[in-house]
């Protein structure tokens, strides 16, 4: 008889990175997801604007600067030079720093956690469910 082991999950977190083309209103809807797992030094971003929804919230709104900053997020995410000032932060500090509140245009929401096997199919699977 073999012995099966079960994959070792690690915890991870997230966040949406939420649209909010009209700060004092205060409507928003998903346009990314922020996912953080520590045991991975794993951080990675999906980001999509539906500028349908944009439009519907604010028809006057700069989908193309929105759509700059959701970029921004992902290069963030990615290090490297892309990331500008947090080049040389980890995979830690560029996750908190992309959560931190902030009144902009591009918030982000709460922080969840869970626990995966596989934190680019987590990424993938919330950005598919929660953004998409």
């Amino acid at each position: 008889m073999t012995e099966q082991t079960t994959p070792v999950r690690d915890v991870f977190e997230y966040a949406l990175v939420r649209v909010v083309p009209r700060v004092e209103r205060g409507e928003h809807f998903n346009a990314g997801v922020v996912l953080y797992c520590r045991a991975k030094s794993y951080v990675a971003a999906r980001t999509h604007l539906d500028e349908t929804k944009l439009r519907a919230l604010d028809p006057a709104a700069d989908a193309a600067g929105i759509r700059a900053a959701l970029g921004a997020v992902e290069r963030i995410c990615r290090g490297g030079e892309a990331a500008g000032q947090a080049e040389r932060d980890d995979a830690g500090r560029r996750f908190r720093w992309l959560i931190a509140p902030r009144s902009t245009v591009l918030q982000p929401g709460p922080v969840h956690t869970g626990l995966t096997v596989d934190p680019e199919a987590e990424v993938n699977r919330l950005f598919a469910l929660l953004v998409r």
